[in-house]
């Protein structure tokens, strides 16, 4: 087989070492439903559970060994009789079983683990003990299944010299995997390809074997500790969707195997999962988990393929790969797209623009960009349905007489609503100020008296017209003179100065149709 012909092996542990993520648990629905999910994703191993640590546990592993087709179902246990019985017996029905045994062979657990005096008086006595463990736990676990896996828990921190004789040891007792698991998330990149490479220069029986990569995110590194092993040789790879998992968490799967498709360049490698089906599967794990997906989080998250910055959108819409890697189509995600914030500039508001059907003038969308930058600037994002408003807005604008320039209400419990405003006009600013019955009618009584106008409030009414706590409140208001009714409409973010700006729209237009004796002035339709 070829270096570009190889594949790497994924094992998952979302079910395993991903449910140790403190304040979750999965059920035995939840677990068989994950399970055919991962199936469907292409893993090649599941680790279903740690079945002798309870029964549910013994359960849901029995039942994803019988149901679930496709990958190897694999049972965790510990070097310990009575752990490799249980797996064995909940893997008896599985096409593909798996055991995954071993012990800890850091000099740090096994002093601590095997402290009694029947392993041993000194650490030396100890070590030599484990590896005797080591060598009749996967004799035992032959009993159930050819396909046994020995794991060295904590090989980031143990004496390189001594992993190397566990792991000849294990070898010849017939395991077909050996994990090295860098169970602390201590070691660095470097350090940790090194001793993969390591491993197989100095582990005379390693061919023997598929040397396996577990590596938890203590320090942020889970992900690049784990490629620095595929690069030095590892040819399975042990993850979790989201990276989920004991403490910090484990290499995140969808990271680590985009990582290998999208730089085949470098690996030479690639992988069976079906890369399409990872957003799912990543939204499924977090729902059943009860927990949420970060927005950055690399590769599923809300903001992977999301571009706000002017600069970027705007090479983003030149040409996708001047800011994007991968394609959201490639994990399953919803298309790219362009997040309207004050930052986005005009070629992203264009773009936006024309994705809802509007076609804009320069000078238009000008106009547009100056009112959607006054919204931004209040605003983390602005919607579609926010366009929406501001174009309502737009295409009823009218040459004004008077413009809102500032605006200061007070109210609360016990206290008289004020409200002080400034107005540009024809002739400079007015000031005025004056009390009311309300917030809204307090601000009202301030517009009349710096427009000197008066006409009568027919109706008044407030809505939001986007969602969330930042949402945008479109006011709409009638007023009454002589008679004709005129109507004005103001949107904010800020409800009594969308009120406001409502009251001044209908005063201009009652002071226009007087100008021009016409009720309405006709609403420019070219957007």
């Amino acid at each position: 087989m070829t270096r570009s012909e190889e594949k790497i092996i994924v094992f998952d542990t979302t079910l395993r070492d991903g449910e140790q993520a403190a304040g979750t648990r999965l059920g035995v629905s939840e677990k068989l439903e994950l399970a055919m999910q991962l199936a469907k994703l292409g893993v090649d191993i599941i680790e279903a559970g740690f079945p002798i640590s309870s029964p549910l546990d013994f359960e849901a592993v029995s039942l994803i060994a019988q149901q679930v087709a496709g990958p190897t179902i694999c049972g965790l246990s510990r070097a310990v009789d009575d752990d490799i019985d249980a797996a064995g017996k909940a893997l008896k029905k599985a096409k593909k079983a798996r055991i995954h045994t071993g012990l800890g062979i850091s000099d740090i657990h096994i002093a601590s683990k095997f402290a009694d005096i029947k392993y041993g008086k000194t650490l030396n006595d100890k070590k030599e003990k484990a590896i005797e463990m080591g060598i009749k736990a996967v004799k035992r676990a032959k009993q159930y299944t050819d396909d046994i896996e020995f794991y060295c828990e904590d090989s980031g921190r143990a004496d390189k010299e001594y992993l190397y004789r566990v792991i000849e040891a294990v070898i010849d007792a017939g395991a077909t995997t050996v994990n090295i698991p860098d169970t602390t998330g201590y070691s660095i990149p470097e350090q940790f390809g090194q001793l993969i490479a390591d491993i197989y220069a100095k582990v005379p029986n390693v061919r023997k074997t598929i040397i396996s990569v577990h590596c938890h995110d203590d320090l942020g590194l889970a992900v690049a500790n784990t490629l620095a092993g595929v690069a030095n040789g590892a040819r399975q790879i042990e993850c979790t969707i989201n990276g989920v998992g004991e403490r910090a968490g484990n290499a995140s799967l969808e990271e680590a195997v985009m990582a290998i498709k999208t730089r085949k360049d470098f690996f030479g490698l690639g992988t069976k999962i079906n890369t399409k089906e990872l957003y799912r599967t990543s939204k499924m794990v977090a729902e059943a988990l009860g927990s949420s997906v970060p927005p950055n989080k690399a590769v599923v998250g809300a903001n992977a393929f999301a571009h706000s910055s002017g600069i970027h959108v705007d090479g983003f819409l030149k040409n996708p790969l001047t800011y994007e890697i991968m394609r959201p189509e490639d994990v399953g995600s919803p298309q790219s797209k362009v997040v309207l914030t004050a930052r986005t500039g005009r070629h992203g508001l264009k773009h936006r623009l024309n994705e809802l059907g509007y076609k804009v003038s320069e000078s238009q969308l000008e106009q547009l960009y100056q009112k959607f930058l006054e919204v931004a600037d209040k605003k983390t994002e602005v919607f579609d349905e926010d366009i929406a408003a501001l174009l309502s807005d737009q295409i009823r604008t009218i040459e004004p007489v008077f413009e809102l320039i500032y605006l200061h209400v007070s109210s609360g419990t016990g206290t008289l609503p004020t409200a002080s405003v400034k107005i540009q006009t024809k002739e400079g600013i007015k000031l005025a100020a004056a009390f009311g019955d309300g917030p809204v009618d307090a601000a009202y009584e301030a517009i009349r008296e710096a427009t000197g106008l008066s006409p009568k409030l027919e109706s008044y009414s407030i809505k939001a017209v986007t969602s969330g706590k930042e949402a945008l409140g479109e006011a709409i208001v009638k007023i009454i003179d002589d008679g004709i009714t005129f109507v004005g409409r103001g949107i904010s973010t800020d409800i009594i100065e969308a009120s406001a700006k409502a009251y001044v729209d209908a005063i201009n237009r009652m002071v226009w149709a007087g100008k021009n004796k016409s009720k309405e002035p006709e609403i420019k339709t070219e957007l």
